[in-house]
């Protein structure tokens, strides 16, 4: 089986992609990228919680990478369109995924994404976030329905600390783009320093 890094949230869905991931026995590196202080410490803890419960369930280590995200958020809000600023932010996320996944070994990215339940899922939305690395992404969930995966979470209990009060990413657009396109996403991203912001973030990576 292979190594991977696996983005997790608060949410319902990534825990439970994670669990497909494990039973099919994969090793798995999580990485939580921190928007604080777009949001509160609620997903932290609720990422915390989600790995307790399955490094018991699966008797693997799981370490955790705490990546620091809300200033590359403040950046991408001051100097490119807000429109795109959820696919914007996502390439970010899966580059400093791919920086923590060359430190540990790892041959592929995961993520909990299932087609459409999000601006940021739809398929030209995804097409345009991955672009951005070079490693094969997994998408354990991308043909499941809500339902089904909150009967998973449920099953395997994880529901419960998923679904707990928090507050929800505040740097979300009004309304956000649910089409893009790879020239207008260079074109946006030629406005910051790509790299010195990937930089900065796993530099202050945290291992939990």
């Amino acid at each position: 089986m292979a190594r991977g890094v696996m983005l997790m949230s608060g949410g319902i869905d990534s825990p439970v992609a994670l669990h497909y991931l494990l039973r099919q026995g994969h090793e798995i590196v999580a990485v939580h990228m921190d928007n604080r202080p777009f949001t509160d410490d609620s997903p932290l803890e609720k990422v915390v919680d989600h790995l307790a419960l399955l490094r018991e369930r699966y008797a693997q280590a799981i370490p955790l990478y705490v990546v620091p995200h809300g200033s590359t958020q403040v950046t991408l809000m001051r100097s490119t369109d807000r429109h795109v600023g959820c696919v914007l932010c996502r390439r970010f996320m899966w580059r400093s995924a791919e920086r923590v996944a060359e430190r540990e070994g790892a041959t592929f990215l995961a993520t909990g994404e299932a087609l459409g339940q999000v601006a940021s899922q739809t398929l030209s939305n995804m097409r345009s976030a991955t672009a951005a690395v070079r490693l094969p992404i997994v998408r354990p969930l991308i043909g499941f329905d809500k339902q089904e995966i909150e009967a998973v979470a449920k099953e395997i209990r994880t529901y419960a600390i998923s679904t707990r009060p928090g507050v929800c990413c505040q740097a979300v657009p009004d309304r956000p783009a649910t089409r893009s396109n790879l020239i207008q996403i260079g074109q946006e991203e030629q406005r910051v320093d790509v790299e010195q912001i990937v930089d900065d973030c796993v530099r202050h990576a945290r291992i939990l």
